[in-house]
């Protein structure tokens, strides 16, 4: 078991002052994940605003970004290293060893909290197998500002990421996340936007949902209402700008289905879905046990092969 401790949990948000010897103090060595705002700036937290006027490192996913953020916030851009997707162990490397040679790093992402669905967990998971202090200051999250916003389950949830872009594995994606009793929140794209509400009524089903859009902005937007009318309202309009979160309500316990309606979805299902994944997908959305939908499936494949074995 490994314990680790903030160090600056506690301190006061101030610059720092002069100590006894006249040197100026920094902060202690070690790496710091920050949140930064999602849109709107008020909402970043005075202890972020404290750290990033102190750290000697900020690595962030886009440097011209972090370099708006600091002027924004009246700061001294500190030495900036660009930390995206396209890091690698040299990169983690180099940030480490400035850690071990007393250097603080803070992490930040374009925006929200670090490591949801961007990069950094390699770099975290770096640090902590080096033992260095990695410790995380809590701020804006649009996963879970938009879970606030849905109007949908918030007791039991479950963070996606962004969906696949290409039709097929965003399907096989679907199908796996159909049986999750819980809500589900995703990121997705506008000029995706309306093929992926088309697949997740036709995989997940009838369910309530949330398209939040631009979250904490000026031009912020949540529209409400069935998958179906969703993907309806975003197929006949232009793809939306901006950054996009999808939250979908739990699957419910519905009446089981008949045998002509589980028959109609799986033959819909077979026609785009391999079999395990049509299953997975009729069986969420129809109440039937998953050996019943399982063993359907094969009779119908069988049947749609000429009854050829």
């Amino acid at each position: 078991m490994t314990v680790t401790r903030d160090p600056i949990r506690g301190q006061p948000n101030h610059s720092p002052g002069a100590s006894k010897s006249g040197e100026t103090p920094g902060l202690a060595a070690g790496l710091y994940i920050v949140a930064t705002p999602i849109g709107n700036l008020g909402d970043i937290t005075r202890r972020a605003v404290s750290l990033l006027g102190q750290v000697d490192i900020l690595a962030a996913e886009d440097t011209r970004s972090a370099r708006r953020l600091c002027a924004a916030l009246g700061l001294a851009t500190p030495r900036l290293v660009r930390y995206d997707d396209h890091a690698d162990q040299a990169d983690r490397d180099r940030l480490i060893q400035a850690v071990k040679q007393g250097k603080s790093v803070a992490l930040i992402s374009d925006a929200g909290m670090p490591l949801v669905a961007d990069p950094g967990l390699k770099l975290v998971q770096a640090a902590q197998q080096a033992g260095i202090p990695v410790t995380a200051l809590p701020g804006p999250s649009a996963a879970l500002t938009a879970l606030a916003l849905s109007g949908l389950p918030s007791d039991r949830f479950l963070f996606a990421g962004f969906l696949p872009a290409k039709a097929g594995a965003r399907r096989r994606a679907l199908a796996e996340l159909a049986a999750v009793p819980a809500t589900l929140i995703l990121f997705e794209t506008g000029p995706r936007l309306g093929a992926s509400l088309a697949a997740m009524h036709e995989t997940l089903g009838a369910r309530p949902a949330a398209v939040c859009r631009e979250l904490t902005k000026l031009f912020e937007e949540v529209r409400r209402g069935s998958l179906a009318e969703l993907a309806a309202a975003y197929a006949e309009a232009d793809a939306p700008r901006g950054e996009i979160v999808v939250v979908i309500g739990p699957p419910t316990e519905a009446a089981p289905a008949a045998a002509e309606d589980i028959d109609t979805r799986l033959s819909a299902a077979l026609a785009t879905m391999s079999l395990r994944d049509a299953v997975t997908a009729v069986a969420a959305t129809t109440g039937r046990q998953r050996r019943e939908i399982y063993a359907r499936a094969l009779a119908l494949d069988h049947q749609h092969r000429g009854g050829k074995p």
